[in-house]
């Protein structure tokens, strides 16, 4: 069976996100106010042929450990589309 599982990257909290940190300084240059902190992340879908829906998350969290995300500077959260 087919499963979609989307995995959401975003930098780690207490690292400087320098892209959130440009778009925040933008919307202020832009008039609007009120916006606390924007953190700039990735969301990866993945289709995955696997046996069971559990299957399909070990999958998505191996390729997440090895490849989607860096371990020092990103966390990683799976969820099934």
């Amino acid at each position: 069976m087919t499963y979609t599982i989307q995995v959401n990257v975003m930098p780690l909290k207490d690292l400087l996100d320098p892209q959130g940190k440009a778009v925040l300084n933008g919307l202020s240059n832009l008039g609007l106010k009120g916006v606390g902190d924007v953190r700039i992340g990735k969301r990866i879908t993945l289709q995955i042929e696997a046996e069971s829906e559990e299957a399909a998350r070990v999958i998505a969290d191996e390729a997440s450990k090895k490849l989607l995300a860096n371990a020092v500077m990103e966390y990683y959260e799976i969820e099934k589309v």
